[in-house]
C-alpha cells in the first residue's frame, strides 16, 4: 500500500486507482519496446461485458447525431405500434363474441338483430364495471393522463406509458360492451407513449420527441385503417401539427411499418371495397359542396351536444362511477332499434354505403347513432369518435343523396359518391384534418376524382367550423378545461419560460420611510435605475427612480410619497406572454416580482427589454425547428 493514501487521487489522476495507473504505465511501456524493436502492437481487447454495458449509451449517440437512426427507431416504433394495434383489435372482438355472442368472422355493428336481453344488459353491466374499475385506478393512479395532441403542445412530447396503458384497458372495455366509441384513441394513445418513451430513453431532443410521439400516432391510424399516408398526415396535421421535409422519411416509415406488420399477424380492422363512379361531373360540385357545409354543421351539433350530456351527468349528481352503467341502458335501448349504434360501427359501414335503404331509416340512424355516441362519452365510457364521426358522416351522405333525389330527379348525385364526402365532411368536422380524410378515400377507393371531390368538401367544412365554431373535437374538450390550445403545435415552451427563470434575484432594496434626503446620499445618480421599496413588514411597497427622487427639492418627503407600481407585480409562475401583457398594461420597462400576492416578499426584479429578447430568441428557435433548418 502506498505510504500516502491520496496519491491515485492527485491532479492528473482522473481518480483512477493506483493499480490501474501501474498496468496502464505497464501498458504503455511495452507498447514503446515492441515499436522499438519493430513487433507489432498488440491492443487489448475491450471485454464483451463492457461493450454491451456501453451499447445504450452508443445508441443514443447515434439516435441523436444521425437523423437515419432516428429514422431506424421509428420503424420500431411502428413495428411495436403495429403489433399494439392488432392486439387491441384481436382483444375487442374476442370480447364482443363472448358477451354479444357473435362468431368470429361477424362484426357487432353489422349484425341484423341481436339477443335483446345481451342487449340491454351487456352495456349496463359492462358501464357499472367500467365506472367500478376506474374508481378503483384512481385511487392508486390519481394522475390524469395527457393525450398525444395535449402531449405535443404542452409538454414535448412527454406521455406517461401506465397512464396510456390505464386508458387502453378503459378503451377495450367501454368499446367491448357496445359503448358507442371508436378504439382509434387507443390506438393512438399507445402508439404515441410507445414512441414517447422509447425516445426518452434514447435521450432526444425536445424537438425529436414530440416528431416521435407523431410517429406512434401515425402508425396507429395508419395500421388501423390500412392506410399509411392516412397515418402519415393524420401525424402531421393533428400531432405533429406542421409538416417538414425532414419529418416526413420517420413518420412515413413507422406507418408503413404498421401497416405491414398488421398484415403479417392478420387481417387489418378497417377494410372498404367501394365500387364508386369513374368521373364526377362538374354540377355535381356544387351538391358536394353543399354536403360540406351540412356536415360542419351536424359535426358542431354533435360536439355540442357531447358536452351538453356531460353537463347533465354532472348536475344529476349521479356517482361518476354509476353513469356509465346508466349510459350503457340508454345504448343498449337504442340498440334495441338496430345494433348499428353499438361499438364503432366497422361492419355496418360498408353495408350502410352500398345497402338501399330508404331515407327515413337513414335519417333515423343518424339520430340514433349520435345520440349513443353522446351519451357514450357524456356518462364516462372511454374512447374516440374518429371512427364514429366517420360512420355518421356516411349516414349523412346517403340521407342527404335521398333528399336531393326527392327534390330534383333530373340531376341526383351517386349515393356511394354523397356516403364519401359526408365521411370525409364530418370527420374533419370533428377531428380534423381535411387531408388526412383526402388521403383515406384515396387509399380506400383508388380513385382520383373521389378524392378531388372529398377534398373540396372537406374544405368547405374546415371553413366552415373554423369560422362558427372554431375547435375540433380534441381542442374544444381541451378548452372547456381551460387550455389555450388550437392544434399541436408547441406552445409548451411558453409554460417552461416563466417569470421565475428569467428574472434577477439581485435587488437593491429601501424602507418607505426613508426621507428623500438619506437616499440622495446613498444612491447617487448614476448608481442605479431603480431601487425597490419594502414597508416595515419586508412587503413590497412600490419602485423609486433615483432621477425622480433627485428631481424632487423637498427633503422633507419619503420614498412613500414618491413610488411607483406599488399594486403591480409578477409571480415567479407566471409566462412570459403574461409578463409582456403586465409590462404593457402598466407601461414600465421594470416590474418586481414577489413570491405570492398576500406575502408581497421580493424575490427578483425582471426588465422588459430582457423578456421580449428571451421571446424573440425562444420564437425564432421554433421558427427554424418548423422550418427544418
Amino acid at each position: 500500500m502506498s505510504a500516502h493514501p491520496g496519491e491515485s487521487l492527485r491532479a492528473g489522476a482522473a481518480r483512477v486507482p493506483l493499480p490501474g495507473r501501474r498496468a496502464a504505465a505497464a501498458r504503455a511501456a511495452a507498447a514503446r519496446d515492441a515499436a522499438a524493436a519493430g513487433r507489432p502492437i498488440r491492443r487489448p481487447r475491450r471485454p464483451i461485458g463492457s461493450a454491451v454495458l456501453h451499447a445504450p449509451q452508443v445508441l443514443r449517440a447515434l439516435v441523436r447525431a444521425d437523423e437515419i437512426w432516428l429514422v431506424v427507431l421509428a420503424a420500431f416504433i411502428g413495428c411495436g405500434t403495429g403489433i399494439a394495434v392488432w392486439s387491441m383489435t384481436f382483444a375487442t372482438q374476442l370480447v364482443h363474441e363472448l358477451l354479444f355472442g357473435i362468431n368470429h368472422a361477424q362484426r357487432l355493428s353489422a349484425m341484423a338483430e341481436l339477443d335483446p336481453i345481451r342487449t340491454i344488459l351487456v352495456p349496463c353491466v359492462g358501464g357499472l364495471f367500467l365506472g367500478l374499475l376506474t374508481l378503483a385506478i384512481g385511487r392508486f393512479y390519481p394522475r390524469r393522463t395527457v393525450d398525444p395532441i395535449e402531449a405535443n403542445a404542452l409538454f414535448g412530447g412527454r406521455m406517461s406509458l401506465s397512464g396510456s396503458l390505464i386508458v387502453v384497458l378503459q378503451t377495450i372495455v367501454s368499446n367491448g360492451v357496445g359503448a358507442s366509441v371508436g378504439l382509434e384513441a387507443g390506438y393512438t394513445q399507445i402508439g404515441s407513449a410507445l414512441a414517447s418513451r422509447w425516445g426518452h430513453a434514447f435521450r432526444v431532443r425536445r424537438t425529436e420527441l414530440r416528431l416521435l410521439v407523431g410517429c406512434g400516432a401515425a402508425a396507429a391510424i395508419a395500421g388501423a385503417f390500412n392506410a399509411p399516408l392516412t397515418g402519415a398526415f393524420y401525424a402531421f396535421e393533428l400531432v405533429v401539427g406542421t409538416y417538414t421535409l425532414g419529418a416526413f422519411a420517420p413518420v412515413a416509415v413507422s406507418a408503413i411499418v404498421s401497416v405491414a406488420v398488421v398484415h403479417a399477424i392478420g387481417n387489418p380492422p378497417f377494410e372498404l371495397e367501394l365500387q364508386v363512379p369513374t368521373r364526377i361531373d362538374s354540377l355535381d360540385y356544387i351538391p358536394i359542396l353543399a354536403l360540406g357545409m351540412l356536415c360542419a354543421l351536424v359535426g358542431i351539433a354533435i360536439m355540442r351536444g357531447v358536452t351538453l350530456t356531460e353537463e347533465v351527468f354532472r348536475k344529476s349528481r349521479v356517482p361518476v362511477w354509476l353513469r356509465p352503467g346508466i349510459g350503457g341502458v340508454i345504448v343498449g335501448i337504442l340498440a334495441l332499434v338496430t345494433p348499428a349504434v353499438l361499438s364503432s360501427g366497422h361492419g355496418a359501414l360498408g353495408i350502410v354505403i352500398e345497402a338501399p335503404y330508404p331515407l327515413w331509416f337513414v335519417s333515423l340512424l343518424v339520430v340514433l347513432k349520435a345520440t349513443a355516441s353522446a351519451v357514450s362519452i357524456g356518462s364516462g365510457f372511454r374512447g374516440g369518435l374518429f371512427f364514429a364521426s366517420l360512420f355518421l358522416g356516411a349516414l349523412v351522405g346517403k340521407a342527404f343523396a335521398g333528399a336531393l333525389l326527392v327534390v330534383s330527379t333530373a340531376h341526383a348525385v351517386s349515393p356511394v359518391v354523397c356516403a364519401l364526402v359526408g365521411m370525409s365532411g364530418l370527420a374533419v368536422a370533428i377531428i380534423g384534418g381535411p387531408l388526412t380524410m383526402g388521403f383515406l378515400v384515396l387509399e380506400a377507393t383508388g380513385s382520383l376524382p373521389m378524392t378531388l371531390a372529398v377534398l373540396a368538401a372537406c374544405v368547405v367544412s374546415a371553413l366552415t367550423v373554423r369560422r362558427t365554431f372554431g375547435y375540433s373535437f380534441a381542442t374544444w374538450r381541451f378548452h372547456l378545461r381551460g387550455e389555450a390550445i388550437r392544434s399541436a403545435v408547441d406552445i409548451g415552451w411558453m409554460r417552461n419560460l416563466t417569470v421565475g427563470r428569467m428574472m434577477r434575484r439581485e435587488v437593491r432594496t429601501v424602507r418607505a420611510a426613508t426621507p428623500l434626503a438619506a437616499f440622495k446620499r446613498d444612491f447617487p445618480l448614476g448608481t442605479t435605475q431603480r431601487v425597490v421599496v419594502l414597508d416595515e413588514a419586508d412587503r413590497y411597497a412600490g419602485m423609486v427612480h433615483p432621477p425622480e427622487a433627485h428631481a424632487d427639492t423637498d427633503d422633507e418627503h419619503t420614498l412613500a410619497d414618491i413610488v411607483h407600481y406599488a399594486d403591480t407585480m409578477l409571480l415567479p409562475q407566471m409566462t412570459i406572454k403574461e409578463a409582456v401583457a403586465m409590462f404593457e398594461n402598466a407601461e414600465s420597462d421594470a416590474l418586481v416580482v414577489v413570491d405570492a400576492p398576500d406575502t408581497r416578499h421580493v424575490i427578483g426584479v425582471l426588465t422588459e427589454q430582457y423578456a421580449l429578447r428571451r421571446y424573440s430568441e425562444e420564437l425564432e428557435r421554433r421558427r427554424r425547428e418548423l422550418s427544418g433548418e
